[in-house]
Formats: C-alpha cells, sequence, structure tokens
C-alpha cells in the first residue's frame, strides 16, 4: 500500500544557530493554545511577531484564524484577504528570513507577487517588513544591544544582527498600532566584544520592548537561564519574577526536548504574560513528551531571589529553611582564590617550589611570592571543587566537579574554588563528604543552571557542623525529607564516590 506523506517544511529547516533557532510548528501550536479561544473568534485582533524567522508563528496563526473567522466572513478568499492584511504583522531578523517568512504566510516571496494568497497588498514586502539597521556605538558596543563593535561593524555585504524591533526608542512607530498579542522566539545572544568568545543575553530586551507596547498578550519563548540571573540577565530577572502578570511558565529543564538537536545550557522556557489579569502562575514543567509537574504558585518564594524552577523543590526547601541555619556561601571563595588565572602554569619541578598548585590539567609547583593574594591560606587543609561544574541539561546529573582535600603548602588557579579553610583535616573530609550528597548538590541546583558555579549557587545549602561527617540519609532524617521527596532529589541527582578516580 503507497503512503502519501507530505512534511510540514517548516518542521525540516536547520537552526541557523543555537542562538536563532527555528520554532518547530508543533511547539507553536503550544504555545497558542496558551491563548484565549475567543481570539482567534475576533476579526479585529492583531497579531506581531517581532522577530519572524520562518513565519512559523504568523502562519499557525492565519491557520486559527481561518477556522475561526468562516461564519463572519464565509467567502474564503475575502477571508484570507482581510486576515494577512489587517491582523497578521511581523518584523523580520534578516532579509533572508523575510523572504522565508513571506513564503511560508503568504505562499510567495513577495506579499504583491503573482502567487501570493493575498490579493490586497500594493508592496513586495506586506505585513512582513526588514529594514537594514545600523548598531549604535558608544563606547565599542551598541547602546541598544550591547553588541561588540569589533565583531558587528560590518561591510554593508554582511548582516548586521542590529534587530530593528529592539534598536529604536520608540517601537510603537514601526506599524503604528496597538497589538492585542506579540508572540515569538528573539534571537538569545551576541558577541559583546570581550574575551575569547564572550557573548551577552539578548533575548531579554525583546521581553522588554514588547512589554512597552502594552499588548493584552506577550507570550515568547526564550532561555530559561534567567530563572537565577546571572551575565546581564539580574535586572531582567528581578523585574519578571515580581511581575504577577506572568500566568503561566512552560519549562523544558532539558532543552532537547523542546528543540531536538540543540543543546541551550540551563534549558527552555515559554510564558504567557496577561496585561489584564494578575495573580499566581502555572508552573508546568516538561519532562520528554509528558508535563511532569504542575503548580499554581507565586514565582518568588519569601526571602529567594531565584526562581524555584522544580514544584517539587518547594517544600524540600521550605523544611531546609525552616531550621534558619546560616548558608555555607560565604566560606565559598570567590573565583581566582589566589588571584592566579586559569592559564597560569606552575613549574613541573618542586626544586625552590615548595607549594603544589592545582591547574588546569593537574598540578604544579611555585613558591609564595607567586601568589597575589590570600597567601595566609596555604598553610591550611583546604577543599576544592571545579568551578565549572556539570550543567543541568540531562537527569540525574552531577551538578558539581568532584570535590577533594589538599594539604598545607597548596594553592590553585581559578579553575577551582575553596569551599572551606581549616587547621584540622577530619573537618576538611567531613565538608567533601558534605559536597558530595545528593541533598547538598540537589540544593545547589535550584539556583545551578549553567555549568559556571560561582559562589552564589551555594545560597541555599545550610552550613553543618564539620565535626561530624554527614550522609544523605542523615540529612534526609535531620530535615524530616518524606520518601517521595527522597525519590524526587535522587531521580536530579546522581550520587558522587569520593573514591573514585
Amino acid at each position: 500500500m503507497e503512503i502519501n506523506y507530505n512534511p510540514d517544511v517548516l518542521s525540516c529547516l536547520a537552526n541557523l544557530s543555537n542562538d536563532e533557532v527555528f520554532t518547530p510548528p508543533n511547539l507553536v501550536n503550544e504555545i497558542l493554545d496558551l491563548l484565549p479561544k475567543e481570539i482567534w473568534f475576533n476579526k479585529d485582533s492583531k497579531f506581531l511577531d517581532p522577530v519572524s524567522k520562518s513565519g512559523v508563528f504568523l502562519r499557525e496563526i492565519a491557520k486559527r484564524l481561518m477556522a475561526g473567522l468562516e461564519e463572519k466572513i464565509p467567502d474564503k478568499q475575502e477571508r484570507i484577504n482581510h486576515i494577512f492584511k489587517n491582523q497578521l504583522y511581523g518584523i523580520a531578523i534578516t532579509e533572508l528570513t523575510s523572504l522565508l517568512s513571506r513564503r511560508s504566510v503568504y505562499c510567495s516571496k513577495t506579499a504583491n507577487g503573482k502567487y501570493s494568497i493575498c490579493e490586497t497588498f500594493a508592496n513586495e514586502q506586506g505585513n512582513i517588513i526588514f529594514k537594514r539597521i545600523e548598531h549604535s556605538w558608544l563606547n565599542s558596543k551598541c547602546k541598544y544591544c550591547g553588541a561588540g563593535q569589533e565583531v558587528h561593524d560590518r561591510d554593508v555585504s554582511l548582516e548586521t544582527h542590529a534587530y530593528q524591533f529592539i534598536h529604536t526608542d520608540k517601537p510603537e512607530k514601526i506599524f503604528n498600532m496597538k497589538f492585542d498579542v506579540i508572540i515569538g522566539n528573539p534571537p538569545y545572544q551576541l558577541s559583546d566584544g570581550g574575551f575569547g568568545i564572550s557573548a551577552s543575553p539578548i533575548y531579554q530586551k525583546f521581553v522588554n520592548q514588547a512589554k512597552k507596547l502594552k499588548p493584552k498578550y506577550l507570550t515568547m519563548i526564550i532561555p530559561s537561564r534567567w530563572f537565577s540571573g546571572g551575565k546581564g540577565l539580574d535586572e531582567f530577572r528581578d523585574e519578571m519574577l515580581n511581575d504577577n502578570r506572568i500566568r503561566e511558565i512552560h519549562d523544558y529543564p532539558v532543552a532537547t526536548d523542546c528543540f531536538p538537536g540543540v543543546q541551550i545550557k540551563g534549558g527552555i522556557c515559554y510564558f504567557l504574560w496577561n496585561r489584564d489579569s494578575k495573580g499566581d502562575c502555572k508552573i508546568s514543567t516538561h519532562k520528554g513528551n509528558i508535563i511532569s509537574s504542575e503548580m499554581v504558585r507565586t514565582l518568588l518564594e519569601d526571602n529567594c531571589e531565584t526562581f524555584i524552577r522544580y514544584n517539587e523543590a518547594i517544600s524540600i526547601l521550605n523544611k531546609v529553611r525552616s531550621f534558619k541555619e546560616p548558608s555555607i556561601r560565604p566560606q565559598i571563595s570567590s573565583r581566582k582564590p589566589f588571584g592566579l588565572n586559569t592559564t597560569f602554569k606552575g613549574s613541573a619541578s618542586s626544586i625552590n617550589k615548595p607549594i603544589t598548585v592545582y591547574q588546569n590539567g593537574g598540578k604544579g609547583y611555585i613558591s609564595i611570592d607567586q601568589i597575589p593574594r590570600n597567601a595566609d591560606l596555604v598553610s591550611n587543609y583546604k577543599v576544592l571543587i571545579p568551578r565549572a561544574g556539570s550543567g543541568s541539561d540531562s537527569f540525574p546529573h552531577s551538578i558539581l566537579g568532584r570535590p577533594f582535600v589538599v594539604d598545607p603548602q597548596s594553592a590553585c588557579t581559578e579553575t577551582y574554588m575553596i569551599a572551606g579553610v581549616y587547621k584540622d583535616k577530619h573537618k576538611a573530609i567531613n565538608l567533601a563528604n558534605y559536597i558530595s550528597t545528593r541533598f547538598f548538590r540537589f540544593l545547589v541546583l535550584l539556583i545551578k543552571n549553567t555549568q559556571d558555579a560561582t559562589s552564589r549557587v551555594y545560597s541555599f545549602v545550610p552550613l553543618q557542623n564539620f565535626d561530624e561527617a554527614w550522609t544523605d540519609e542523615k540529612l534526609y532524617k535531620k530535615y524530616g525529607v518524606t520518601q517521595e521527596e527522597i525519590e524526587f532529589i535522587e531521580s536530579m541527582v546522581r550520587p558522587m564516590d569520593l573514591n573514585d578516580e
């Protein structure tokens, strides 16, 4: 039996990059399902995709409007003309994606072309526009998006990546109209001209710009790294977590569950912002093809700076915080605890170099006068932990690199952080064992959603008495963790054996 199979071409497109990802049609429809059903029956509703790449959002919206407006506008061609001319608007991110978007939406790369399904456009762009924009340089960076001038000050034949929607102080002037819905999948980051491949997040600028237009509904799919802030995101995080108009968040801790084949550290989420509705937010966590957890709650727990992405973690964290113990964070060192860069290499010989330095790729030897700061810590036992730990892109995961105890007469480069400094080796060993517990690393996971493990990610971890040893069983009992909660912790964090090499 011969089966005719006609795949949706927009489900087959290769991504532009990990930062400019095409949205699969099935995911677009999941996002559109967040909007109220009555909007598809309203011939006056207006939709804007300010970051159009494939045109898939506008295309899927058009399908819904075609069905919803059938009774109000029975003539099919009249209905098509009305929807595409009066309801759907897009701003392409490049000239290439403007052609692709028009082809997807109008069935023609030009809106007024011979094969365009809409008969009423008088120009080639129609309502899906593209205009080349130049960056506005200020101190070697763009004042709008933060792009580095060294990287993005380009010849006219190359894309500038100066996106029209955010390179203006008056986004309302682009179309001179109000929108009921702003929706899209913005670019995620741009090179900022820093060291190496340094890049700054940019997606938050699209969200903030969209809010300026005051749509009834705003929904975008963006990296989840904003949950805990970080480079360029702290202000955005605080604003989002204190905005009770965010009514739904769908979180994909493993980005490949959302975008197959695309690795995005920290995962992906999409949200619904409702201008005229305030209250708690429904948090849905996706795992594979299912919603593994769903809860209506506040975005910001009392005395928390970050968003707790896992619903199941709330009760566990509350039990820990009820003890009102100090955090271990103050004793976790900053980066470069001894002032030595990652690239620093000690001598291969210990002759006249009495201090062992733990460095990227192993260890070397240095003298005391080679240590720029904290030389007084050299003579103590120390617990070192790799600064770059595992991410949270699959579970169960290690979350942190393996801690280890080093003897006196030792130092380290910024490859490591110091988790504790002791005269007593026994206390250092007990701290290393505490760090290795699933309980400890689970509390770190609640903040840490990238590989980088700064001292901030340890904020939820309570300080213990290191005159005694700590195990998961002992910690579960101390904090009254239930069997169901234990199973969740252990589904998220794999065991760590400090004796393994």
